[in-house]
């Protein structure tokens, strides 16, 4: 061997079966031997290889098999596109649950097939997915991506309440959540109705329980037992007198101060019954004008919070499409719009929010009345709902396929004008068949009443024998009377 050479080293045998498989497959995604990616393809090639099933087809059989365990199932109808959509979606969460060691099986269930057992379920609508745990079905809401609707899962199939029993673990659950309720204290009539509300909300967030000693040190409670909510940064305590019932006070506090608002999330937060102001910028813009409206609104989240938590959820929205379509108005970006997403109205600033003041000032007009709400669900509002929808369809057809959208509407349009055509012929010539059969029948009428010629000449022929009849007789009178 000359210096500076190195051997070439000998050619490894070529992977076979599995093996080869298990890395054309991590190649595909991107994945290199070595990589989390890479094992990950391993793993799920291995399970395969070995006859494993993430989601298992379920049948009648389901309802009388499943009470033992606990399962996520997915409600499906073979004609919906959200359903094949959220397929791939569903294996990926079938795969992940089956290596984590989860307890919960996953399942699909055509229910245009055996509908009888989707309707005891409650369904209504495709896809639905719950999680089936005993007696219990909780319905998942949330958006429909494997880490969501797996994160779902595992709250909802664990413990109703988890305790927390050290300061180092309270910590780590803190780090984990951005909301975190907590029990503190022992037996009592609030603890009873915390595990009531937590049976009802746990399909949203998680409830945890733990002594005093275990808070933080920064943590007062004026009271034991006590409800405590950990959210952007600090705590707050359940004050029955104030924040009234404990349900409506957790379904209300189970958001941050400010969130990045999407559709679903402004979905949800109408079961708070909060006015959802918005900052509606677009992200990718970084002007000063679209940057100083959002920190308006996140300032007044954080320095007014005592004053308008429990009446004003704040956000910001990325984008107007959405808000465009919910208020039926094309609104210009950037710009800030408060939702009243109980009865659909809406309220925009009548002038110029230049600073935290401005918004604060245009919070309270809308509090004490004087902000003019637009919008609303009254009978106009809804007959513009109807006539903005439909436009709005026809429009998105054509945009996306206009030939699609000449059959859609051309056809309907087409048959519909041939049918009034036909319609409006028949009632002609039927008017004028009537006119001559009318015609004729008068006609008869006179010929029946008059007779025939024939008739009329031999009645004429019989007044004129009777009428010379008579003039004989006459003449004879006067001949006798001469004599």
């Amino acid at each position: 061997m000359r210096g500076g050479e190195r051997s070439a080293p000998p050619p490894a045998a070529s992977p076979s079966g599995p093996a080869r498989a298990s890395r054309n497959m991590a190649a595909a995604a991107g994945g290199r031997p070595g990589s989390p990616l890479w094992a990950t393809a391993v793993v799920a090639f291995a399970l395969a290889s070995s006859g494993a099933v993430f989601v298992e087809d379920l049948d009648e059989s389901f309802k009388e098999n499943r009470k033992d365990d606990i399962w996520l199932v997915d409600f499906y109808a073979p004609w919906c596109g959200h359903c094949k959509k959220l397929e791939p979606v569903w294996n990926e969460v079938g795969i992940e649950m089956k290596n984590m060691g989860s307890p919960v099986k996953v399942g699909k269930m055509d229910a245009t097939s055996f509908s009888s057992i989707a309707s005891e379920f409650g369904v209504r609508g495709y896809p639905t997915i719950k999680l089936l745990k005993g007696d219990l079905a909780y319905n998942y809401r949330g958006p429909r991506t494997k880490d969501d609707i797996i994160e779902f899962a595992n709250r909802v199939a664990g413990p109703l309440i988890r305790p927390l029993p050290s300061q180092h673990m309270f910590e780590h659950v803190q780090k984990r959540h951005r909301v975190l309720f907590v029990y503190v204290g022992g037996e009592s009539p609030l603890k009873e109705k915390y595990i009531e509300v937590a049976s009802e909300l746990i399909v949203y967030t998680y409830f945890f329980s733990a002594s005093e000693d275990v808070l933080p040190e920064y943590v007062t409670l004026p009271e034991l037992p006590a409800v405590v909510v950990f959210k952007d940064g600090t705590y707050f305590v359940y004050d029955e007198y104030e924040d009234g019932d404990l349900s409506s006070w957790i379904n209300r506090e189970r958001f941050q101060g400010y969130l990045n608002v999407d559709g679903f999330t402004l979905y949800e937060l109408g079961d708070t019954g909060k006015l959802v102001a918005i900052a509606v910028i677009d992200d990718k813009n970084s002007s000063l004008e679209h940057t100083r409206l959002k920190s308006i609104i996140q300032e007044v989240a954080r320095d007014y919070r005592d004053h308008f938590h429990r009446d004003f959820q704040f956000g910001h929205m990325d984008g107007n499409d959405y808000i465009n379509s919910l208020l039926m108005d094309d609104l210009t970006i950037p710009t800030i719009v408060v939702l009243n997403t109980s009865n659909q109205q809406y309220f925009l600033p009548d002038r110029y929010i230049e600073n935290t003041e401005d918004m604060v000032q245009f919070i309270n007009s809308i509090l004490d009345g004087t902000a003019e709400a637009q919008g609303g669900d009254g009978v106009l509002q809804r007959i513009k709902r109807i006539i903005y929808d439909a436009k709005s369809t026809v429009v998105s057809v054509f945009k996306s396929s206009p030939l699609l959208g000449c059959f859609l509407f051309g056809l309907p349009l087409g048959v519909i004008s041939i049918m009034c055509y036909g319609i409006c012929t028949a009632d002609t010539d039927g008017g004028v068949d009537e006119h001559e059969a009318a015609k004729k029948e008068n006609s008869d009428r006179e010929l029946t009443d008059e007779g025939s010629e024939e008739e009329q000449e031999e009645e004429k022929n019989e007044n004129y024998t009777e009428l010379s009849d008579g003039d004989l007789k006459q003449k004879d009178l006067l001949e006798k009377k001469k004599d």
